[in-house]
């Protein structure tokens, strides 16, 4: 069975469209697609599944459990603790083994609402790892 190819009827309300403005949809589409896993995720998320995380992301136990424990404390567990070490690496444009070190350390947690509000793209977040 072959498709009868009918890209260019699809893609007929997009042509018009810079590469910019593509590039610009294409993140907004994302952002609504994950929207419900992101709301999942903050209602359904423990001390446990955060350190987790933070174990899969590098750090080691004491560490993950530090960051935790201060996410617990602020009221940021559901953000994710591996969001809010990005956001903080991104904010401070440093590492996220940096930013996850510092922070166990209980250094920056009096910059985590400005570094909460910082946008994550794809160019910003591959300058952290």
């Amino acid at each position: 069975m072959q498709r009868k190819d009918d890209f260019e009827i699809r893609r007929k309300h997009l042509s018009h469209l810079t590469e910019e403005e593509l590039e610009k949809r294409f993140w907004e589409l994302t952002e609504k697609i994950v929207e419900p896993l992101i709301e999942l995720a903050r209602t359904h998320t423990s001390p446990s599944i955060e350190r987790s995380v933070l174990l899969r992301m590098g750090f080691d136990s004491l560490t993950a459990k530090a960051i935790v424990e201060k996410c617990v404390e602020k009221g940021l567990l559901g953000k994710g603790a591996g969001h809010v070490v990005l956001k903080y690496a991104l904010y401070k444009n440093i590492t996220i083994k940096e930013a996850g070190e510092r922070l166990a350390k209980g250094d920056g947690w009096d910059e985590i609402d400005r570094a909460m509000a910082v946008k994550i793209s794809a160019a910003s977040a591959g300058k952290v790892v």
